[in-house]
């Protein structure tokens, strides 16, 4: 739809010079997870954002590991929240670029955390600072809450969810999606596996209990249940799955291994939880008797994210569907998405309904080498996030 004179003036406020120069300098400042290193990228977010006339403040979540609160209007009245995160994975090889030179190249910002997420919080920054230039009265606070640790185990959006009268009416979650309008993410969580046996000497193995040779039974059982989740499909978001990601065992080559350790991914669906998941695998575990053969096993689960799905018809999916759009982001329609993101625990915890939207590629630049994004559609997102705050809280006609 056409946008309104005062929607047209808080568009104009949003620079694209400024977006990029800020883009390039957070990712300047390395935030590989792990090892967990936020500091300096939270300590120059939040700078920034008071020189923006914001409110920010930092919250240390671990040592060294802050969460940044930023934002503006009636801070009492709940409103709208972009979840983002600090931290990116590591660098990693393979860059032909230096991947923290946050370099500006045919219009791409370079390096990784570009895609996920700075790009994002840039957008989310610069929304926020089209907001306060404008004077916009508010009804509701808008709250960007860039938080750490979403890439290991979610450290930072749990202690955001322990604050003391935390809510809002609704979530923008910025990660990359095309400028996609995304109203559902499978979940996450890790499940490890450890079995025990009995060492012995390589030459007389029959004395020992080999506990890799349990390990591989138990792989071939998680990749039947992988087999079977695919009769349980979820309209939105299909199927669930596993996944063995390492495997790790034994002392040396002269030896019968005492024990072999597995790590599992399960990828959830709305309604199913990471203790189910682990159920699932502990009843595989009963059913192929390993103690039959002198061997034990148990499970322990290590973190867990969320599934989430909210319906097409949603107010907040219709706002964030039309704010994009009329943004400048190319109308499609409402996906699901197959990775998973902080969002769902906003809406598991508090019931804040939440979409995630946001420049770049999970598919096509996220953890990879020479990771960038357009400049281009970080401003769209920016567009899209400040007329999606202003109609939900300025009194301006969606």
């Amino acid at each position: 739809m056409a946008l309104n004179a005062a929607e047209r003036e808080l568009l104009d406020g949003i620079d694209a010079g400024e977006l990029s120069q800020l883009l390039q300098e957070l990712v300047r400042r390395p935030s590989p997870n792990p090892p967990g290193s936020e500091e300096a990228v939270a300590r120059f977010l939040a700078e920034t954002c008071r020189g923006l006339g914001l409110r920010a403040e930092l919250e240390e979540v671990a040592e060294g590991r802050p969460n940044v609160y930023a934002s503006l209007g009636p801070a009492e009245a709940p409103g709208l929240v972009f979840l983002g995160h600090t931290d990116t994975v590591p660098a990693g090889e393979g860059w032909t670029h230096p991947p923290f030179g946050g370099v500006l190249e045919e219009g791409r910002v370079i390096g990784r955390g570009a895609t996920d997420m700075k790009g994002g919080i840039a957008a989310a920054v610069m929304a926020m600072a089209a907001l306060q230039r404008s004077g916009m009265a508010l009804t509701g606070a808008v709250t960007l809450a860039a938080v750490i640790d979403e890439e290991e185990t979610g450290l930072g959006v749990r202690a955001l969810l322990a604050r003391p009268g935390f809510g809002a009416l609704a979530a923008i979650v910025p990660e990359p999606t095309e400028l996609r309008t995304i109203i559902g993410c499978r979940g996450n969580c890790y499940v490890d596996v450890e079995i025990t046996g009995r060492s012995a000497h390589a030459g007389s193995p029959e004395e020992g209990r080999n506990a890799i040779y349990g390990a591989t039974r138990v792989v071939e059982a998680i990749r039947r249940l992988h087999d079977g989740l695919a009769d349980r499909r979820h309209p939105l978001l299909g199927a669930g799955s596993l996944s063995v990601g390492m495997i790790a065992g034994g002392t040396g080559t002269a030896m019968v291994p005492d024990r072999c350790r597995i790590s599992i991914d399960r990828r959830l669906l709305p309604g199913e939880s990471g203790e189910d998941a682990q159920a699932e695998i502990d009843a595989v575990l009963a059913s192929l008797d390993l103690g039959g053969d002198g061997l034990g096993a148990s499970t322990r689960l290590l973190m867990e994210i969320p599934s989430f799905a909210l319906e097409p018809g949603h107010d907040a999916v219709r706002r964030a569907l039309a704010a994009s759009v009329d943004a400048g982001a190319p109308e499609r329609p409402v996906a699901g998405w197959t990775a998973a993101c902080d969002g769902g625990y906003l809406m598991r915890h508090a019931g804040i309904p939440s979409v995630v939207l946001g420049p770049g590629s999970v598919i096509e630049q996220a953890h990879r080498p020479d990771e960038s994004v357009a400049v281009d559609e970080v401003v769209v997102a920016a567009r899209a996030y400040a007329l999606y705050a202003a109609r939900l809280l300025g009194h301006v006609s969606p």
